[in-house]
């Protein structure tokens, strides 16, 4: 039977045992040495006492006055009487026992005896005192020798409890040492060598818990230790086997997720993009069949935008499908990643499903920002179950698949947009340069008519004069639109568009340009670079329209708000009373300044030249980019003619 007494429960033990001996026998030690020592002093005092019967004996025999015959006597009771009582102070006391008292009670007797005799009127003549002392001194002796009997009895006891004591600390030793080993060395040294054995590989290696104490509870951890070691072990291989598989699966999944990420990003097309993931989203989940369908703004049809191995006649049928005709597009709000078994649904396109043989079908929603948008239905012909992993799979690549055709919806918007913005400003800008020109070239060629037909051969001439200066300067707007929408901006620094516009002016004009740049500032956007430069040339379209100037510069100061200053020598103008034509250009130039938050100011006099300055805010950004039409600006200028 195991032992259910702690080790250290059985160390308490054996020590306070041990010192529970100790104790009594120095205990008892102390009281015999306190008896030989009081037993000591009474022999003491006892002798002195015959040493005071001699003296009374002479102090009688001289004939000494009778008060120092009285104080002998005192002397002679107070001693009797200390040996009666004893003395705890010095110590002194008598070890009675029968004897001793019994001779102590004849000493008392024969004093009784003798004082009347010390302190009669008439003092004893000399042989009477010397018999009384001679007899009162052998009871003395007798006591004496009793107390000395008596304490040579406590000495032998004395004796033999050192020897006893002696004894006992040599058990003490041998005790300890033995429980020691027993308890603490000997477990101490099973467990080493069951801890070697278990080391050298031989994890059946067990420790009999013989035991409950603290090497019982060790013994018992080891045991668990030793099994779990064995086990794991033993099925070590095991493990690391299905360990390799699971992350083998995950690393597939993860493969199939970024394989499939990669393609939506690169589709162009909703055809594409959905025909190419119904395929691969077959291959990851071993599919039988895979349909991709869209639903309605309202959520009661689903249109099927792809499939693969799904059945002709199948896609013909379930093209458009009513939500809620079919388990597949019925999906509530919350719908989840579900697994349909098909043969316990009766509805007729679930019964086409039976008849092609598939037994299990895969709904998994398509979400949008908590909005669902379609779903992803995967068929197969044998029973399907699902785990996490591939639940989450598939709701990873449904969400894909959302993001994917909502970023090609917002492209198609952008780009929707950018093409409109970009029709209006072709628009503004053929409506402000060459449909004005063209109107004055149509009232051009009514008085050409006119002319004609009155016969007027000096007016012909000078209209066929003005018609040539116009469709110059129809071409030169052409020619100027084109190079605006040619001009290319930089990303890190517009400086080098800046001087690709300011040499193309110069070379339409024939002014020199000047760029001076001063500053540090942010890098401008692109898009606020494109309406910068627009801004820009058109003001150095008004300057060759209309300023007659000699001389272009362009100030351009960098900082927190960027400032961009086009000066020219020209006639200038009175802005109170500027003409319709620079009118025009100012409201162009503020639209577009506007688009990024800028402002435009015009300072001009007459003979003064003028100023048209840019400032821009701290922060610039264009509400829209600017597209592209998809026009060949290159080849529609080279057809026109040179100006």
């Amino acid at each position: 039977m195991a032992s259910t007494v702690s080790l250290s429960i059985k160390l308490i033990r054996i020590g306070a045992g041990l010192l529970v001996i100790a104790l009594a026998s120095i205990g008892l030690t102390l009281w015999v040495t306190w008896q030989l020592e009081g037993g000591a002093a009474a022999v003491n005092e006892a002798g002195r006492m015959r040493m005071q019967t001699w003296r009374l004996n002479s102090s009688v025999a001289a004939q000494l006055p009778a008060s120092d015959i009285n104080a002998l006597v005192a002397q002679f009771d107070q001693s009797l009487g200390l040996l009666r009582s004893g003395d705890p102070s010095r110590p002194l006391f008598v070890p009675w026992n029968d004897e001793v008292s019994r001779q102590f009670v004849m000493v008392e007797a024969l004093w009784q005896n003798q004082r009347p005799l010390w302190l009669g009127e008439v003092p004893p003549d000399a042989a009477r005192s010397l018999q009384a002392a001679g007899e009162f001194v052998d009871a003395i002796d007798g006591f004496v020798l009793v107390i000395e009997k008596q304490l040579s009895g406590y000495t032998a006891i004395l004796n033999l409890f050192q020897f006893v004591m002696m004894a006992l600390a040599i058990g003490s030793a041998v005790i300890m040492l033995y429980t020691g080993y027993l308890y603490v060395i000997n477990p101490l040294a099973h467990l080493r060598r069951v801890l070697a054995r278990v080391e050298a590989g031989e994890f059946g290696t067990r420790i009999d818990v013989d035991t409950q104490d603290e090497f019982g509870q060790v013994a018992a951890g080891f045991n668990r230790m030793a099994s779990t070691l064995q086990s794991l072990y033993e099925g070590l291989e095991a493990k690391v086997q299905a360990k390799t598989q699971r992350i083998e699966a995950q690393r597939a999944r993860l493969e199939a997720l970024y394989e499939v990420s990669a393609f939506l990003a690169q589709s162009n097309t909703i055809e594409e993009l959905s025909r190419g993931f119904s395929q691969r989203v077959r291959q990851v989940m071993k599919a039988d069949a895979v349909a991709v369908r869209w639903s309605d703004e309202a959520n009661q049809r689903y249109l099927m935008l792809a499939s693969d191995c799904f059945p002709q006649e199948m896609q013909e049928e379930e093209r458009s499908l009513l939500a809620g005709a079919c388990a597949c597009g019925n999906l509530q709000p919350d719908a989840r990643t579900r697994v349909i078994p098909i043969h316990t649904h009766d509805a007729a396109p679930m019964r086409h499903c039976a008849r092609a043989g598939y037994e299990s079908l895969v709904s998994v929603p398509v979400r949008l920002q908590q909005r669902l948008i379609g779903e992803i239905d995967l068929f197969f012909r044998s029973d399907v179950q699902l785990n996490a992993d591939e639940t989450e799979l598939l709701d990873a690549l449904a969400s894909h698949l959302a993001s994917a055709l909502e970023g090609l919806r917002a492209a198609a918007l952008e780009r929707e947009a950018a093409v409109g913005e970009e029709r209006a400003l072709l628009a503004r800008e053929l409506h402000d340069s060459i449909a004005q020109s063209l109107a004055f070239l149509k009232i051009q060629t009514g008085l050409l008519r006119s002319a004609v037909q009155k016969q007027q051969p000096d007016k012909v001439s000078s209209t066929l004069d003005e018609l040539d200066a116009g469709l110059k300067e129809s071409i030169n707007d052409v020619r100027e639109l084109l190079v605006h929408f040619r001009t290319r901006t930089n990303t890190d620094d517009i400086e080098a568009a800046l001087q690709e516009t300011l040499q193309k002016f110069q070379h339409q004009t024939g002014l020199p340009t000047r760029l001076q740049l001063e500053g540090q500032g942010l890098p401008l956007p692109a898009d606020v670079q494109v309406q910068v430069l627009h801004v820009l040339q058109e003001a150095l379209s008004n300057v060759r329209k209309h300023a007659g100037a000699s001389h272009v510069s362009l100030d351009v100061h960098k900082a927190a708000r960027w400032r961009f200053a086009v000066r020219d020598n020209g006639a200038g103008f009175d802005t109170a009373q500027q003409r319709s034509e620079n009118h025009v250009g100012m409201k162009i130039m503020r639209e577009r300044a506007e688009r990024i938050g800028a402002s435009v100011e015009l300072v001009s006099s007459p003979g003064q030249g003028t100023t048209v300055t840019l400032t821009l805010p701290p922060y610039p950004v264009s509400g829209r980019g600017i597209g592209t039409l998809g026009l060949n600006l290159q080849e529609l200028s080279e057809t026109l003619p040179a100006p």
